[in-house]
């Protein structure tokens, strides 16, 4: 109208109060029709399946694929399982990670469950920032392996001393000699679906039979490798008990993942972790709990404190570093004190207990000390699985899974999964495109059906209720 006047005024004819009118009603159309074809861009927007853009990523893993075998460092990087090139990330930030294209995802990875307290957490961080000026690594003594032992100690139930090393596979591998060096006995316990990194000893394939000698898994790997590592199904302890009585005198220990977080997310029977604590100090053999992705996580004492079962022998990793390459193992002084140069039994490491990736543990575990931390990771992480199997099922979908504190799973199964086994038998097709689906929709999840979900403190209700909806939205799809 103001501008009709102006018009009006300059003009001064009753043509142009005519012409100014229409003017007004063609602007008046026109607002109309724009906000008329917004909405329905929305609407469209909201109904179409969302366009992920990773044009940025593409050009870097094709070209990785000439400077780095398949392109990654570690095999389960490759998306081979789910189909699809990888996701190249660019930064990661508290419960997100942004890729090379600028896409931003929830992301319940966490770089593979180190990353507990968020990534890039600000305090973990600023404690760095300090002890880099100090140097990155001495290669000599320093008071704060004192203080991260001390911490391990406090806190982990069979753990009265530990030695650190750079990380879980390394770990695994030494506990490994140490309960051959310790007992004098040189057969191993191990059960399918558990991974304890890729030492040669490690890398066996299940047997169908109670005491099957284990097979390499790997070429490369010499059949003497392998040759004194048993195979077990894991919550079958009625097949440990067959195989020590096929190697009477003969076994040297067993290591179990206490949680299994490498087929999956599988909890133990309460009565299959009683029963191997009874038959290994019955036959003299130690028990070991790889604890390098339940460490820390499912409780401020480990899974073992968790379950109330008090293994000989603990692995560490992941959350202990922050961030950083870690591992560690630790147990009984009497055991420990075999290792050199206490003892007999040789392990050493250029980088082991550098400053930078005792500070990031330190930090970490304090964090995790702090009241309601664990409490959080439970409350939030219920959530979303149960969010997560409700929506499949309303969706007309069989699933299984459950949670501990802050890792999770479930399988596309229609009956519970207690082992590798009977994980096995999920549909890896539809975990396929349900990992897209999810991607698509701003979630990064493992790129395996065989591999835990993790939650961490930085996530929050609103990020579970995104995924949630999320997952709604791509189990309609399957």
């Amino acid at each position: 109208m103001k501008e009709l006047t102006r018009m009006s005024q300059k003009c001064g004819s009753a043509k142009a109060v005519q012409q100014a009118n229409a003017v007004v009603q063609q602007r008046t159309v026109a607002r109309r029709q724009t906000k008329l074809m917004a909405h329905s861009n929305k609407r469209v927007q909201a109904a179409a399946a969302p366009v992920l853009n990773t044009a940025e990523s593409e050009r870097i893993f094709a070209e990785a694929q000439d400077l780095l075998p398949g392109g990654v460092n570690s095999p389960v990087r490759a998306f081979k399982s789910v189909g699809g090139q990888p996701i190249v990330f660019d930064k990661v930030k508290g419960a997100y990670a942004f890729d090379a294209d600028g896409n931003k995802y929830v992301d319940y990875v966490g770089s593979w469950g180190p990353a507990i307290v968020g990534h890039a957490n600000d305090e973990v961080n600023d404690a760095l920032k300090a002890a880099i000026e100090k140097g990155s690594s001495f290669g000599a003594p320093c008071e704060l392996e004192n203080t991260m032992a001390k911490a391990v100690i406090e806190r982990v139930p069979s753990v009265e001393m530990v030695r650190f090393v750079s990380s879980g596979t390394e770990a695994c591998l030494s506990v490994l000699r140490l309960m051959r060096a310790y007992t004098g006995n040189e057969k191993i316990i191990k059960f399918s679906g558990c991974y304890h990194g890729h030492a040669d000893s490690f890398l066996v394939q299940a047997g169908s039979g109670v005491a099957t000698l284990g097979l390499p898994d790997s070429p490369g790997v010499p059949a003497s490798a392998t040759a004194t590592t048993l195979c077990a199904t894991y919550n079958d302890l009625d097949e440990v008990k067959a195989i020590f009585e096929a190697n009477k005198g003969e076994i040297a220990g067993v290591i179990l993942e206490p949680v299994v977080g490498n087929s999956g997310f599988i909890p133990p029977k309460k009565e299959f972790l009683e029963g191997l604590r009874e038959i290994t100090a019955k036959e003299g053999a130690l028990l070991c709990f790889d604890e390098v992705m339940t460490g820390f996580r499912i409780a401020k004492g480990c899974a073992q404190e968790y379950f109330g079962i008090t293994p000989d022998l603990t692995t560490m990793g992941k959350v202990i570093g922050g961030g950083l390459p870690v591992g560690a193992y630790g147990g009984k002084k009497e055991i420990m004190q075999t290792v050199a140069p206490a003892g007999p039994m040789y392990q050493a490491g250029t980088l082991s207990g550098n400053p930078l990736a005792m500070t990031a543990g330190i930090k970490t575990l304090e964090i995790l000390a702090r009241p309601g931390a664990y409490e959080h990771l439970e409350r939030i992480t219920n959530k979303l699985i149960n969010g997560i199997m409700d929506a499949a099922r309303e969706a007309g979908h069989e699933v299984t899974g459950s949670n501990i504190s802050g890792m999770f799973g479930f399988y596309f199964n229609a009956n519970p999964v207690n082992n590798f086994e009977e994980a096995a038998t999920s549909d890896a097709e539809k975990f396929g495109r349900w990992h897209r689906g999810m991607l698509e929709q701003g979630v990064y999840l493992a790129p395996s059906m065989y591999e835990a979900g993790f939650t961490s403190l930085a996530h929050t209700d609103e990020d579970i209720e995104f995924t949630i909806a999320a997952a709604k939205e791509v189990f309609k799809t399957l």
